[in-house]
């Protein structure tokens, strides 16, 4: 072969092989990449080319899919009762997305999971028409009605989750959405779309799991628990020698009381009628860095809360000063906290101080109905020990029996709570927060923890807005709901 022919040959060949190795690493290195581009509507078609496998409550679907007409999507995802599911199921839309459970669980929902790869493959030798898989929740039906309409035209949200296993009830946020209404791709689908973005009432934000608020004095519980813990109080029934009024340390400022019998008063007593005064002291005593590992031991702080969507973290701050301190261990300054997270809290307690990770999927099943992937409880904590757990039990039962809690009272069963109305806008001008957290607690223990947070009641007087008066009922309905459905 003469010099010219060689190197044209040397030169093609170079060319085959860039294009060889080119090849290989669209195909096998940035395949992924290329799968999941927002610009690759294969995927997106083939999201939607067959029915979608369900999210499902009490044995029945929440979800379905409808038959189209259209020539690139040939199903459409459709939800039963889609406002109240919405915190819960998340949407599933052809134009825009997904999110939530219908994007966590895309895979097994489509069918297109490599934990599916044996049903595929099967389905090539039978001929069956490829369908997604289910994705089994822990709610509770009966006890997400009771706090979607308990919420009603209320601004705010409800997180119920079973203490002992961790297992999360009920998850409701209003206003809410129904994803049905952009399921689609039409000019009406984007309509619904950008009245819901343009809403500022947030409808689309799931306020029991991504939104944070001050908790107020229902965060007195994890004071009293470092109080506890860490040897401040020893007798919840022995005087804590708290002046009237109580100085804020390093400050001239006093701590206001709502209530009255707050001087020298007990921790049980102080946590009946929610002094302000001895749980700031309480707080300043056990320390800033000890009130930190407390509330950090309930969940606090901890942006990693996944239930499998990921929820905000709450926050106990570690930098601030003794006054400070003393305001966050009343659940002002800057404490902020999550539905979910307040839930948690209540529901450790409920377990004897045993705190278990909240979790919604029970399961993951094939298009034939077998169980792939369960979930099972798991610990995540031990905030406090079983006598200390015990005496707030105590507290929290004498709250509702005789203090600010009265209105979640359910015949014949043991009911503990808190309440809490936080401080809202700078030098408190908008109109507070209505908190309450509470337990159900039956022989074998307690199978139910709720925390309500209200943040807007439209037709309410200022003041007459109140933990016990707005959000205690509300807590008292899922309770029941939960009591109820275990009969």
């Amino acid at each position: 072969m003469n010099k010219p022919l060689r190197r044209v040959a040397i030169f093609c060949g170079l060319l085959i092989l860039a294009l060889l190795i080119r090849t290989n690493w669209v195909q096998y290195m940035q395949s992924e990449e290329l799968n999941t581009h927002k610009n690759n509507k294969r995927v997106l078609i083939e999201r939607y080319a067959y029915e979608r496998g369900n999210i499902i409550v009490d044995g029945k679907p929440i979800t379905g899919s409808t038959a189209t007409n259209d020539k690139f999507y040939k199903y459409k995802r459709t939800y039963i009762d889609g406002a109240m599911w919405a915190p819960v199921t998340g949407y599933a839309s052809q134009a825009y997305d997904a999110n939530q459970i219908e994007k966590l669980e895309d895979g097994i929902l489509t069918g297109n999971s490599d934990q599916l790869f044996f049903d595929r493959t099967m389905a090539m030798f039978t001929g069956d028409k490829k369908k997604g898989g289910n994705v089994v929740t822990t709610l509770s039906g009966a006890a997400q009605k009771a706090a979607f309409e308990g919420l009603g035209s209320k601004k705010g949200a409800v997180a119920a989750i079973d203490p002992q296993t961790g297992k999360i009830l009920a998850l409701a946020s209003t206003p809410s959405y129904d994803p049905s209404t952009f399921a689609g791709y039409s000019a009406k689908d984007e309509k619904a779309w950008v009245t819901l973005e343009k809403d500022e009432n947030k409808p689309k934000l799931n306020r029991a799991l991504r939104e944070v608020y001050p908790p107020g004095s229902t965060f007195k519980v994890v004071t009293a628990a470092a109080a506890l813990e860490h040897g401040v109080i020893d007798d919840i029934n022995a005087a804590t020698d708290t002046p009237e009024p109580y100085i804020l340390p390093n400050t001239r400022k006093p701590m206001v009381n709502h209530a009255s019998g707050c001087k020298n008063a007990s921790l049980n007593d102080a946590l009946k009628v929610s002094c302000n005064s001895v749980f700031a002291k309480l707080g300043d005593q056990v320390s800033r860095d000890k009130m930190v590992e407390t509330a950090q031991k309930f969940g606090f702080n901890n942006p990693e809360i996944d239930t499998p969507v990921r929820a905000a973290a709450s926050v106990y701050d570690k930098a601030m000063d003794r006054p400070q301190n003393a305001l966050s261990s009343i659940g002002q300054f800057n404490t902020a906290t999550t539905p979910l997270q307040m839930a948690m809290v209540t529901a450790a307690i409920a377990n004897d101080g045993k705190l278990m990770k909240p979790y919604m999927i029970d399961q993951l099943e094939s298009p034939n109905l077998d169980v792939i992937k369960k979930t099972e409880p798991q610990e995540m904590s031990r905030p406090l020990s079983q006598k200390n757990a015990q005496l707030l039990q105590e507290m929290m039962e004498t709250v509702v029996k005789e203090g600010t809690g009265t209105k979640a009272q359910i015949d014949g069963v043991t009911v503990g709570g808190k309440t809490g109305t936080a401080q809202h806008g700078e030098n408190n001008s908008k109109r507070p927060y209505a908190w309450f957290i509470s337990y159900a607690k039956t022989d074998s223990g307690s199978p139910v923890a709720v925390a309500v947070v209200v943040e807007d009641s439209s037709g309410t007087a200022r003041d007459d807005i109140s933990g016990g008066g707005l959000a205690a009922p509300i807590a008292k309905s899922v309770m029941k709901a939960v009591l109820d459905s275990k009969k």
